[in-house]
């Protein structure tokens, strides 16, 4: 299986919008240490790389953009001796992913006392919609005081539970739980039926025994997806929850409890990560001054872009520039 082609040679991920693009793909990434299973964290991959094929045929767009990430870049070897290409971790990362994965392995021991991966985490997992572990995993996430972020309101049970709860089991297990919490995320962004289709690609007849993770949503959950790609596509310009309400054709009391329970964060987050990800972007890839790019991204005047920026990434715009220039090797 194709898990170590899934590495792409663009930099970053952070991009101005394009108008004519439906929606910015969502940042998966994979943190994985030596000795980690190919089995657990490939399967990850697998399902998003499939999700994406499946989903480029109906509109040309990547709905992930999934990344393999270690310490410090490079190849890394896994338990069956396979070496996988890997990103390093870098200041890019620190406004935050949609779903981290903290793959194990005999590494992870190491990783555990290793301040810099810890502080790293602990600066990503704030700005992180789902922070997962996968086997030995945990044990880097326990160092560094992270929880594995549940599902909110707590809507599928018993599927968000420890990815790597049965690495004492069989294998097929490990693999089987892997599955079911990637095409929860699919489920939620692109439908209960590529997420049917996802799961048929990868293990044939499994639909069956996913029907209670991939029963309907409801038109309600469709409704609020569309209000979220709405946001996105207008983060740049002053927008309102009950603009938003009024796409999803709801009443803002029940937007705002329904948006919460679908996309795991309330509107004004999910609005302010998408202002952030132009802001970054720009930051990186242009020599506009940081209170023009405020006024661009809709985060209003530099002041409030740096106040932002430190609460959220604690760093300034500035030494956000900098630092990830550094990091790119520009």
């Amino acid at each position: 299986m194709p898990y170590a082609d899934l590495e792409s040679a663009v930099m970053g991920w952070l991009h101005v919008p394009d108008k004519s693009a439906r929606c910015e793909a969502r940042k998966i990434a994979i943190l994985l240490f030596d000795g980690f299973s190919l089995l657990g964290a490939g399967i990850v991959a697998e399902v998003f790389h499939v999700a994406n094929e499946l989903s480029a045929s109906a509109n040309d767009d990547s709905a992930y953009d999934v990344r393999f990430l270690s310490a410090d870049g490079g190849h890394v070897t896994c338990s069956s001796s396979v070496r996988v290409w890997t990103d390093g971790l870098d200041a890019r990362h620190y406004v935050g992913f949609d779903a981290l994965f903290v793959a194990g392995g005999k590494g992870a021991d190491v990783a555990a006392g290793d301040g810099r991966i810890i502080g790293w985490l602990r600066q990503v997992h704030s700005n992180t919609a789902t922070v997962r572990s996968i086997a030995e995993g945990r044990k880097v996430l326990d160092a560094a005081g992270i929880r594995n972020q549940h599902d909110p309101q707590g809507r599928f049970g018993s599927v968000m539970t420890h990815v790597g709860q049965d690495e004492h089991g069989s294998d097929s297990g490990d693999r089987y739980e892997s599955m079911k919490l990637a095409l929860v995320m699919i489920k939620r962004d692109l439908g209960r039926e590529m997420a049917r289709r996802v799961a048929e690609r990868l293990m044939p007849g499994s639909a069956a025994k996913l029907e209670p993770l991939l029963g309907d949503s409801g038109a309600a959950a469709d409704k609020i997806r569309a209000a979220a790609r709405w946001l996105q596509e207008n983060c740049a310009r002053p927008v309102s929850v009950v603009e938003a309400a009024q796409v999803a054709i709801m009443s803002e009391r029940n937007f705002l409890r329904r948006f919460k329970t679908e996309m795991g964060v309330t509107p004004s987050d999910y609005l302010l990560q998408a202002r952030l990800a132009v802001t970054c972007s720009l930051l990186t890839d242009s020599e506009l001054p940081v209170d023009k790019i405020a006024r661009r991204s809709g985060m209003g005047n530099g002041d409030r872009l740096a106040k932002i920026f430190r609460k959220r990434l604690l760093i300034s715009p500035t030494e956000y520039r900098r630092q990830s220039r550094c990091d790119a090797g520009g």
